[in-house]
C-alpha cells in the first residue's frame, strides 16, 4: 500500500487579488521545473491542509494548492457575494496565468472533481491530464443523495443528528431549511447550524469511523465556511445547469485522466463515477472495493498516489 509523500513546506506563497474583495491563498511546492499540478479542494468551502501537498513525488511536481473564494486562508472567510462556480473557474486560469504556466495536471476530489472537470471543459487546452476522486456531478439526484434521501438510510442516527436543527414541517427540502439558518442573523442558530451540516459530512466520508476526521469538520472555523457555501452553492444547484458536465463531456475527448471511486462512498455514490467513466473515453476508472468517500481512506490514498506517480512517468518527469 502506497502512503502519503513526507511533508514538506512551500517554498513561496503569495495573497492573489481576484476582485470583488475576494482574495485567494496560494502556495507552490515541490520542484519548481516538475510537472505542475494544481491541488483543488472539496467542499465548496472545505480549503487545503498541509497533507494535501503530500500526494505527489515533491522530486517530480511542481505542487500549486489555493484556497477557493471564502475558504481557508482567503479571504474574506466564509463570504458568498460574487461566490460562483464561473468565479472558481476563472480564478483557477487566473492562477495559471499567474504563475505562467502552459500545461498542468488537474488533482481534484468532491467537489474539486467538479470544479476540476468544469474548467477542463472551459480550457481543454490547459489539461494535461487529471486524477479525479469521489466524482460529484452536481445533478439533482446527486444532491438529493445526500441531503434528503439516500445515505439517510445508511446513517440513520447520524441523520437524526443533521436534521435535529431544523424545524419538522421544513425538512422536506433540508439544503434550504440549512440555508436560511446559515445566512440568518442569529449568530449562535448559524454556528450551531454549521456544525451540525458539516460533522454528518465529516461522519459519512469514511469507510470506517474516523474521530481525527469528524473532529476536523467540528472545527468552528473550517464548518462555518464549509456549511455557508455548500449549501449557498447547492440551493442554486452549483450554478451550473442540470446534468452539464456529461452534456458537453465531447470537450474532455483526448485529456487522460484516471477516475478513482470507493464502492462504499456514501458522500457522492458509485454511480456518478460510472456514469462520467461510460461517457469519456479518455477516462479510466478504479473502483477501491474498501474505501469511502475520504481521500485518507487507505485504498483511495493508495490508489491516488499510485495514480500521481504513473502520471509523472507518462509525463516523464
Amino acid at each position: 500500500m502506497h502512503s502519503l509523500y513526507p511533508a514538506i513546506k512551500p517554498y513561496k506563497s503569495a495573497s492573489l487579488p481576484v476582485g470583488n474583495g475576494h482574495v485567494l491563498y496560494i502556495e507552490e511546492s515541490g520542484d519548481p521545473d516538475g510537472l505542475p499540478v494544481l491541488f483543488v479542494h472539496g467542499g465548496p468551502g472545505a480549503g487545503t491542509s498541509a497533507e494535501d501537498r503530500r500526494f505527489f513525488d515533491p522530486e517530480k511536481y511542481r505542487i500549486i494548492l489555493f484556497d477557493q473564494r471564502g475558504a481557508g486562508r482567503s479571504t474574506p472567510h466564509a463570504e458568498l457575494a460574487h461566490n460562483t462556480t464561473q468565479d472558481l473557474v476563472d480564478d483557477i486560469e487566473r492562477i495559471r496565468k499567474h504563475f505562467a504556466i502552459e500545461q498542468w495536471v488537474l488533482f481534484g476530489g468532491s467537489w474539486g472533481s467538479t470544479l476540476s472537470l468544469l474548467y477542463a471543459q472551459q480550457h481543454p487546452s490547459r489539461v494535461l491530464g487529471m486524477i479525479l476522486r469521489g466524482i460529484f456531478l452536481c445533478r439533482s439526484s446527486d444532491l438529493a443523495w445526500f441531503y434528503q434521501y439516500g445515505a439517510s438510510q445508511v446513517f440513520p442516527d447520524y441523520w437524526a443528528d443533521f436534521i435535529d436543527p431544523i424545524e419538522v414541517g421544513e425538512r422536506a427540502d433540508m439544503i434550504s431549511a440549512y440555508y436560511r439558518l446559515l445566512t440568518g442573523d442569529n449568530e449562535l442558530a448559524k454556528m450551531n447550524a454549521a456544525k451540525h451540516w458539516s460533522i454528518w459530512e465529516g461522519r459519512c466520508a469514511t469507510l470506517k469511523p474516523n474521530s481525527d476526521i469528524v473532529d476536523t469538520f467540528s472545527n468552528a472555523h473550517l464548518a462555518l465556511s464549509l456549511a455557508r457555501i455548500e449549501a449557498h452553492y447547492f440551493t442554486n444547484n452549483c450554478f451550473i445547469n442540470e446534468n452539464q458536465i456529461l452534456d458537453n463531456i465531447e470537450a474532455l475527448f483526448g485529456i487522460p485522466a484516471v477516475i478513482i471511486h470507493g464502492r462504499y462512498d456514501m458522500v457522492c455514490a458509485l454511480d456518478n463515477a460510472v456514469c462520467l467513466e461510460r461517457a469519456w473515453p479518455d477516462a479510466k476508472l478504479q473502483i477501491v472495493r474498501d474505501a469511502g468517500h475520504a481521500s485518507r481512506d487507505p485504498g483511495n490514498l493508495d490508489a491516488l498516489v499510485r495514480a500521481t506517480d504513473e502520471m509523472a512517468t507518462a509525463f516523464k518527469f
